[in-house]
């Protein structure tokens, strides 16, 4: 009974330990492009870095593989193992695939020269740094264009979207224009005709003075004559006198 117990404890305790020192490897992340475009014959850069938290080791490997477009066939091009980067001797691939990464900094990247139309595709780069194989694959697409680069659907949207937009604002700033043009106008023919009612109430009060100064200047004008005709009586009156003495 008694050894019973301490074989229970015994394999407590060591199960604890084993819990303790050791930790379940978490999965391991690896980045590559998304969409690369190159013109042809020119050269490119399939840039594949990972994120691992395991030392790297010689037992860390990484690869390389081809998908064309249209196409479920699937291309080893390029492998690497036991610290040794292996390139695929034949293929389409041969002699163009040159191995510019490092392990060490995490780096797991490929140089293709040359590249031709049948280079368009899908590139995949795998990592696994044992004991850290959890973790999915990153993929990059290639496009090889001869002169000009192909526009893609987001491209054409936002070029559609753009003119769309262009077109609103021009019929919206021309709408703003029109209607200013129309209010100036409008307030320019308000003070033109209210100085044209000034001057006409002007004219006619011009008239008025002038209509007005005639019976005056016909009043003045009996008073010179009445004055006249009594001299010209009293004159009469002084030498009817004299002629009597």
């Amino acid at each position: 009974m008694f050894r019973e117990q301490k074989l229970n404890i015994l394999l407590c305790c060591s199960l604890l330990y084993a819990l303790s020192v050791l930790r379940p490897s978490e999965g391991i992340s690896v980045t590559t492009h998304h969409n690369i475009h190159k013109r042809l014959g020119s050269d490119v850069t399939l840039y594949c870095g990972f994120w691992s938290s395991e030392y790297v080791s010689d037992l860390t490997t990484l690869s390389w593989r081809f998908r064309p477009d249209n196409s479920r066939d699937i291309i080893s091009i390029f492998h690497y193992g036991n610290g040794i980067p292996y390139i695929e001797k034949w293929g389409q691939f041969r002699g163009r695939v040159e191995w510019v990464g490092d392990i060490s900094k995490h780096d797991g990247s490929i140089v293709i020269r040359n590249l031709d139309y049948i280079d368009n595709g899908t590139f995949t780069c795998d990592v696994k740094n044992p004991p850290d194989v959890v973790g999915t694959s990153s993929d990059v697409h290639l496009t090889v264009y001869d002169r000009i680069p192909p526009v893609g659907a987001g491209v054409v949207s936002g070029a559609i979207i753009g003119t769309f937009l262009g077109i609103i604002l021009l019929i919206v700033g021309g709408l703003y224009l029109f209607r200013y043009i129309a209010r100036r106008r409008a307030r320019s023919e308000t003070i033109f005709f209210k100085g044209a009612s000034a001057a006409e109430r002007g004219k006619a009060s011009g008239k008025a003075g002038t209509v007005s100064k005639g019976p005056v200047l016909y009043a003045t004008l009996d008073q010179s004559k009445s004055g006249k005709g009594a001299s010209e009586k009293k004159s009469k009156l002084s030498d009817s006198k004299r002629d009597k003495k």
